[in-house]
């Protein structure tokens, strides 16, 4: 609760602050043109993350929500809600919205129901959440899976249940202030991009010359 209303808090005071914003990086600019080009890099980012995994969390949240209901699991809308919220969690957000409505299926109707649910929960989400999912917002925010699996683990560690839905936005900020602002840094981006970058890349060994030299 205490890091609920520190992140509310937070957001209300740069929703004041977002209005005069975009005239203090015109005036940061003039002095630091790559520092401004990384943040807005990393806002956009953080838009195309929201918008796609948003997409994908309602059509996870209705697929659930009808096979819950199919089954006869009882607050079907309640835990296509919580898919629809455990979705913004990468890798494992899934696991997490399987919990409850596996252990009402198994109060319901045993292990036969609870195993069926965790069947089609996995089938549907696992495909969507860990398979589809990841590929499209690596490609739209610029992180490889692996990356983003790594973020996870790390936010998750730092800031709890917080920073696991803040992963992936803090991680393109940490990308943004590190990576993207500092020329001497920008090697690194191929390395943990989704993307495979399309020019081709010529490994020379030590003591031989490349043909093009």
């Amino acid at each position: 609760m205490s890091g609920l209303i520190f992140l509310v808090a937070a957001l209300l005071f740069m929703c004041l602050d977002a209005a005069y914003f975009p005239r203090r990086l015109l005036a940061a600019a003039t002095d630091r043109p790559s520092v401004v080009s990384g943040l807005r890099s990393f806002a956009q980012g953080t838009r195309r993350f929201l918008w796609v995994t948003t997409v994908f969390g309602l059509i996870v949240a209705v697929i659930d929500t009808i096979v819950l209901w199919a089954m006869g699991i009882p607050l079907p809308l309640l835990w296509g809600l919580l898919s629809f919220i455990t979705n913004y969690i990468p890798n494992i957000g899934f696991v997490i919205g399987l919990i409850p409505p596996a252990i009402l299926a198994f109060l319901e109707g045993g292990t036969d129901l609870m195993l069926a649910v965790i069947v089609l929960y996995s089938v549907v989400n696992f495909v969507i959440q860990s398979i589809i999912q990841p590929k499209v917002v690596g490609d739209a925010v610029g992180l490889s899976t692996t990356v983003s699996f790594l973020s996870l683990v790390f936010w998750t560690w730092v800031l709890g249940p917080v920073g696991a839905l803040l992963a992936i936005p803090l991680t393109l900020l940490a990308k943004c202030l590190l990576i993207d602002i500092d020329p001497t840094t920008l090697w690194i981006r191929p390395l943990i991009s989704a993307s495979t970058p399309d020019a081709d890349v010529e490994v020379v060994q030590p003591g031989r010359q490349s043909d093009r030299q």
